[in-house]
């Protein structure tokens, strides 16, 4: 099966590139995105030129892929299970949940001369980064590409409710399977209520196991792909 990788804020497709290597021996095809903004050059991305990237190779798949999003790009992948649910066949989410429709995509942290940079390891300090050792930290941080203005503040869209059909795993790095379903079952994530087939599974890891456990990551996502 072909698996569309989309990774999160201040991450271009590269970032999976050890996760690649581990997916392809199992049979799979995988298609790491780099994303308008993030890794091409361009500073006045928007966030529909980030769907436009991810329908494409949704609409290039050689049958039904599963879409993989990551941290903020799980929204990414939730807006492309909404363009086009009758063409993926799952949409696997890393640590994140998908925004709701009219909701801002990533306005999370503040802007600089029309880009959200990095904001230092501050913001992750605990769950989110335990598990990454120095090296990991400076070569996230060095790789890290300021998201445009254009993306974080993008405004969601979502317009066919045939979303809620196409199946969901939900990969639980920082967080545990449990806690996920406290705060989907209390309304904090609406989205991921009406799902009507959602499966959760945990990985020992922080926010990054793409870094931290790319192989255990490929696993699971090979496990996932094989259950369509």
């Amino acid at each position: 099966m072909e698996i569309v990788l989309i990774a999160g804020l201040w991450l271009d497709g590269s970032v999976w590139d050890e996760v690649v290597s581990a997916l392809e021996p199992l049979g799979h095809r995988p298609v790491p995105l780099t994303l308008p903004g993030q890794g091409d050059g361009s500073v006045s991305a928007s966030l529909d030129d980030q769907v436009a990237a991810v329908l494409a190779a949704v609409d290039s798949a050689s049958g039904k892929p599963m879409v993989v999003g990551h941290s903020a790009a799980c929204t990414l992948a939730w807006l492309a299970a909404d363009a086009r649910p009758e063409q993926i066949a799952k949409v696997a989410l890393i640590g994140g949940f998908p925004s709701g429709d009219g909701e801002r995509y990533a306005d999370f942290f503040e802007l600089k001369d029309g880009v959200m940079p990095f904001p230092g390891w501050g913001p992750f300090e605990g769950p989110d980064s335990a598990d990454l050792d120095e090296a990991a930290r400076r070569r996230i941080a060095s790789a890290a590409i300021p998201v445009p203005e254009g993306v974080a503040r993008g405004v969601v869209r979502l317009a066919d409710e045939r979303r809620f059909d196409v199946p969901v795993v939900l990969v639980c790095p920082e967080f545990t399977p449990a806690q996920a379903k406290e705060w989907i079952d209390a309304g904090d994530v609406p989205e991921l209520a009406k799902a009507r087939h959602l499966d959760f599974v945990d990985i020992d890891s922080g926010h990054w196991p793409m870094v931290s456990k790319p192989k255990e990551l490929a696993r699971l996502l090979a496990t996932a792909a094989a259950e369509v």
